[in-house]
């Protein structure tokens, strides 16, 4: 064959192919390709070849993207989820308090303290040990949990509903960093903070909301997002515009208290994040249970495991080994503290949020580690294993390109590619509280494993 002009060279795979190539003056073009995950090709092959995986997936995005959440009360769990006397849930996939990690312990004989369950901690412990307290997770009553993710039945929750499907989903209010319940601290201050939170915060708030009326979570994401929140570790922005709406009902409803309150809520730049977290969850439930869809759904962490559910595999969990974060420490803290990866708020992530936005949020990396271009790069990665860019959540830095949302596991399974999460990190002894920030990668056998699932 007689070529018409220069060659030009298609390379994939090895660089050093290409490297060669362009020192002998080769125009090369670089195709990057990497092989499925080891052992799935044929699980992918059948995935990839049923003949519903498209419009299924067409659909399940669809409503996950055309959710309209908005917060449309605070109310207590005892009454939203009729949780009973001696239950409690808790974040990720479901656990035993024997294979129950120290924050999870930790939060959990806080939980008892609080419901004055049990007189003092050993009596919590040995209550928690014998089973009498029944233990199961968030999201099985339609509701996510930060970190350790323990409610309770006194605790206040946010309601959030989504306006186009009729869903709903809770989450407990956000207590602000450190030692804190939901990072499995539990002493006296913990314990006054929470009770304080009972008696006035959640009254307050469910007043408040009730005299602002719904309030458009969808909105004041979207618009946080251009103001440089992530909506997982950074919130600061959405903070400020919550509270600009609530202010003016707080004073209202509750002059006496207000001053308080709404200090509270200033002083918390992660306040957000727990309504956030409901939005995101009310959001990716409006796509669960469309037969032959891949798309995932939830992704959670209990401080031991780390699952998955998938839309068209109904409510199953798939699971793998939580990892280590990987980040930055607090004060004398450094990995040897770190409790494997824990919390429901990874479902920021599964409806585009969160590490898959880092690129709308610079500033993170002073908070989990790592340069500006990681952020970038990060949310740059993620568009390969979803299905759709969010229509209402933009990033400014990349031309207001949606976040990528709607992981797909064959997509997962077909680059190699894991799912960016960014984490608090908490400590592995119970009681001990926060101890720093960072990035984890899931295990990818949650993946390959919900995979194996679609194919049978």
């Amino acid at each position: 064959m007689v070529l018409d002009g220069p060659p030009m060279v298609i390379t994939v795979g090895a660089e050093p192919l290409a490297e060669a190539l362009r020192e002998q003056a080769a125009d090369t073009v670089t195709v990057a390709w990497r092989p499925p995950m080891a052992g799935t090709a044929e699980a992918l092959g059948r995935v990839l070849a049923d003949p519903r995986r498209r419009a299924a997936n067409e659909l399940a995005v669809r409503r996950m993207t055309g959710a309209r959440p908005y917060l449309a009360g605070v109310r207590r769990a005892s009454e939203l989820l009729r949780l009973p006397r001696g239950m409690f849930l808790h974040a990720g996939p479901p656990i035993t308090w024997r294979r129950a990690s120290g924050p999870l312990r930790g939060a959990l004989i806080g939980a008892m303290l609080l419901e004055r369950y049990a007189p003092d901690e050993r009596a919590a412990e040995q209550a928690l040990a014998s089973g009498d307290v029944l233990l199961e997770p968030c999201h099985g009553h339609g509701a996510v949990g930060p970190m350790a993710g323990v409610v309770s039945p006194s605790m206040w929750l946010f309601e959030v509903r989504d306006d186009e499907h009729g869903g709903v989903a809770y989450c407990s209010l956000n207590e602000g960093l450190g030692k804190v319940l939901r990072y499995g601290a539990y002493g006296p201050e913990v314990l006054e903070r929470l009770r304080w939170m009972d008696t006035v915060l959640g009254p307050v708030l469910s007043a408040a909301v009730e005299l602002a009326g719904p309030i458009d979570l969808r909105a004041m994401i979207a618009q946080a997002l251009q103001m440089g929140d992530e909506l997982h570790n950074r919130n600061r922005a959405a903070t400020s515009l919550l509270l600009r709406e609530l202010a003016p009902a707080v004073v209202d409803a509750a002059p006496a208290n207000a001053s308080d309150v709404l200090r509270f809520i200033a002083g918390n730049d992660h306040f957000f994040l727990n309504a956030a977290m409901a939005a995101a969850k009310v959001s990716t439930d409006a796509a669960r249970d469309v037969p032959g869809s891949s798309l995932v759904v939830a992704m959670a962490r209990n401080g031991t495991d780390f699952g998955v559910q998938v839309s068209g595999l109904g409510s199953r969990w798939f699971t793998g080994p939580a990892g280590v974060p990987d980040g930055l420490f607090l004060g004398a803290y450094g990995p040897g503290d770190a409790n494997p990866d824990i919390g429901d708020s990874t479902i920021t992530e599964t409806s585009g949020l969160g590490g898959f936005a880092m690129a709308a949020a610079p500033a993170i990396v002073r908070f989990v580690g790592g340069e500006v271009a990681d952020a970038v790069a990060a949310t740059r990665s993620m568009y390969e294993i979803t299905l759709a860019e969010h229509p209402a959540y933009q990033i400014p830095a990349l031309g207001f390109r949606g976040t990528p949302v709607g992981i797909d596991v064959a997509l997962v399974a077909r680059t190699g590619l894991l799912p960016v999460v960014n984490t608090g990190i908490a400590g592995r002894v119970a009681g001990t509280g926060q101890v720093g920030a960072g990035l984890v990668s899931p295990p990818a056998e949650a993946f390959t494993s919900a995979l194996a699932a679609l194919a049978g």
